[in-house]
């Protein structure tokens, strides 16, 4: 595709009647107006369009830019220029975006506006003249600085997403490669079998289960649940196998009660605490006070054999010299003598430090195995009949990949879309391979599978760095949140919601997100290598102590629900007035209500917002001129909708699924003419 068509950069070819409507007031004007004034407000009204147009049409240079340095981002005097380059791109959208509403507004309300051109040339076509200038001048700048650093060439892209006959990758139910760590783990976990199934077990196997038993059975006269581990590196596959033990039939017949928790890097007790509840109950608790937290799971756990898995934990969860950890575990003392926790991690201390009863170290596959995987993937089949020099050339890559099928299914996947010797090649000698890293590190091979995507499929993945790890994303979505984003390129008469559907497909077969019990995942190496890309862009507000780290020129806001934020935390939002998308899902409704009306304000850039369940909308959410995704969760009676709601000519998709909207919309509310999709129970 053509970056020229990325985003809001058509929206001034939309602007035809704002600019024909400000020409046609100015004519209009009363007699007192002299010609020669007249003549003045035509020409700025000109010099205006003249300069929006010119920003337009610098744009597709500036997207090429990014996506040239971007290959050369780990040079540092390219990696500082780069977010300025982004910033300065971000501001010109947003400008000419707004300018998008200006028209809509002149199309909606016609002659009706006439009467207001004189506020409307004093506050916005003046107000603008700045704004233009100044964002101009920052892309030429930062554009020279580029260009003089030699990025000028045609950046490695790969812009066509081909997908050949013969891909098959293995079936995502079955394990590559782990028969013997999922034979060892099913050991340790005593599960009685048939002496049919103990016959056909190794000794070796039937040696490390006898002693897992012995061990076992000590455990089980002591107060805390044994803890197993599965430890490697990232992308190793230590998520994979835990899957896979979790959904063994031998571990659903057994177990009373299986729980999946996935840790990541914020051992927070009580949020861990009420996910393990959720689980239990598949309902989503409101109480916030960790006693009673604790108490509720250990009542829901009482006497029952429970096997829970902790997937990827790292060693934060032994700070405060292990009382944290203590703490987690505490409500699991009344359970079922023969119960078992499973924690995978990539740290070896994590191991001590929970007192693992047994361990299993994953290693990268090896070298034969590794070498059918990387042919199952990149051909989509095991065979000898592919082309032999791309298997030369596959051969020369394997070792890159470190025995890791992270690795080998995403870059492998990649060059399945091009099955031509230069495209290999240039992936081989590509040199981000020599960037520094440890010996076991899989990152330049997945920060490679990253490079060569389309352009518009990485603004689309870089995006999600702003989810937390382990989210669970909906395909319909999230397809419509990049629309909103500007990130999908509209084509003829296709829903723009469908094209991003089938952007979403096109990561999915690039195994950028991995299908899990209805949703899709993000790999935790993949959502690191997102969120370094994004790091500018991007953040995640887990704690009080994050407010501190928030990135100056931040787009995109998560904020995870905690008790402790409070009014001056949310209130301090204000200060991120370039602020396009808010998620806010689990904030206290209170508080919510409370900063609202600011935020509504402050943050005029808003694209984006996902709040919960609120009795009311501010009146001065009319400022939020470039909503076109409004989510509201939770079940609530929502009041009133303002009649100010009316002034979002941009909105394109209103959520308020669970909330019951009392009497009538406002009279106005067949003026949102872009709306594709409202949902509500009224």
């Amino acid at each position: 595709m053509s970056l020229s068509s990325i985003g809001v950069i058509g929206a001034i070819n939309e602007c035809i009647t704002l600019f024909q409507w400000a020409k046609s007031a100015i004519s209009s004007l009363h007699s007192r107006w002299s010609g020669s004034q007249k003549q003045n407000l035509q020409d700025q009204v000109l010099q205006l369009e003249s300069g929006l147009q010119r920003m337009r049409d610098t744009l597709p240079a500036m997207y090429d830019l990014i996506n040239k340095a971007e290959w050369r981002s780990h040079e540092q005097c390219v990696a500082k220029l780069l977010p300025s380059l982004k910033d300065a791109v971000f501001d010109a959208e947003d400008l000419l975006d707004e300018f998008e509403w200006y028209e809509k507004k002149v199309q909606v309300e016609g002659n009706a506006i006439h009467s207001s051109f004189i506020d409307f040339f004093n506050t916005v076509i003046q107000g603008s003249f700045n704004k233009l200038d100044g964002i101009q001048l920052r892309l030429n700048l930062l554009s020279s600085h580029l260009e003089n650093m030699g990025i000028r060439g045609v950046a490695q892209r790969f812009d066509k997403l081909v997908r050949p006959e013969t891909t098959s990758l293995p079936n995502e139910t079955k394990i590559f490669g782990r028969d013997k760590e999922l034979n060892q783990v099913l050991g340790f976990l005593n599960i009685p079998t048939n002496s049919k199934r103990k016959r056909a077990i190794s000794s070796t196997n039937a040696s490390t289960s006898a002693s897992a038993s012995n061990q076992l059975s000590n455990e089980s006269r002591m107060t805390d649940i044994p803890v197993l581990s599965i430890v490697g590196i990232g992308g190793v596959g230590k998520t994979t196998l835990a899957q896979h033990i979790s959904n063994h039939q031998r571990v659903k017949s057994h177990f009373e009660l299986i729980i999946w928790i996935c840790v990541s890097d914020d051992f927070d007790v009580k949020r861990l605490t009420k996910e393990v509840i959720q689980s239990c109950t598949k309902k989503e608790g409101a109480n916030d006070n960790l006693n009673s937290l604790q108490h509720a799971l250990s009542n829901h756990v009482n006497n029952k054999r429970l096997f829970i898995v902790l997937d990827d934990m790292w060693d934060d969860s032994l700070k405060e010299n292990g009382q944290c950890w203590k703490r987690f575990c505490a409500p699991f003392r009344s359970v079922q003598k023969g119960s078992m926790m499973l924690v995978t991690t990539r740290c070896p201390n994590v191991t001590e430090g929970v007192r693992t009863m047994e361990h299993v170290i994953v290693e990268g596959l090896k070298d034969g195995v590794f070498w059918n995987f990387f042919k199952l993937c990149a051909f989509g089949c095991e065979s000898s009949d592919n082309d032999p020099e791309l298997e030369r050339i596959g051969r020369r890559i394997l070792p890159k990949l470190k025995g890791s099928p992270l690795a080998a299914k995403t870059l492998g996947r990649m060059l399945s879309m091009d099955l031509q010797a230069s495209h290999w090649n240039s992936i081989l000698e590509s040199e981000l391979w020599e960037l520094k890293q440890k010996e076991t590190e899989i990152l330049p091979a997945l920060r490679l599978s990253y490079m060569y995507l389309p352009f518009y499929l990485k603004q689309c993945f870089a995006f999600c760095a702003m989810y937390p790890k382990d989210y669970k994303f909906e395909k319909t979505c999230l397809a419509e949140i990049w629309a909103a984003e500007g990130f999908v390129e509209p084509q003829g008469g296709v829903r723009i919601q469908d094209i991003g559907s089938q952007y979403f497909e096109d990561l999915v077969a690039r195994s950028f997100f991995q299908k899990v019990n209805g949703g899709y995942v993000i790999h935790d190496l993949l959502h690191d290598m997102a969120q370094k890309v994004s790091e500018h862009d991007c953040f995640i507000l887990r704690n009080k102590t994050d407010f501190d780290k928030v990135p100056q020129n931040v787009r995109h806001l998560y904020v995870l629900h905690n008790i402790d934020f409070d009014e001056s935390n949310l209130l301090s939002l204000c200060n991120y007035t370039k602020l396009r998308t808010l998620i806010c899902n689990n904030i206290l409704r209170s508080r919510l209500l409370f900063v609202m009306d600011h935020w509504c304000t402050k943050l005029t850039r808003m694209r984006v917002f996902c709040c919960p369940a609120i009795s009311e909308l501010p009146y001065s959410i009319g400022n939020w001129k470039h909503l076109r995704y409004l989510e509201i969760t939770g079940r609530c009676m929502l009041k009133r909708i303002p009649s100010t709601f009316c002034w979002l000519y941009n909105m394109q998709i209103l959520y308020a699924k669970k909330c019951t909207v009392l009497g009538n919309l406002p009279g106005d509310f067949g003026k949102l003419t872009s709306l594709q999709k409202f949902e509500s129970r009224s």
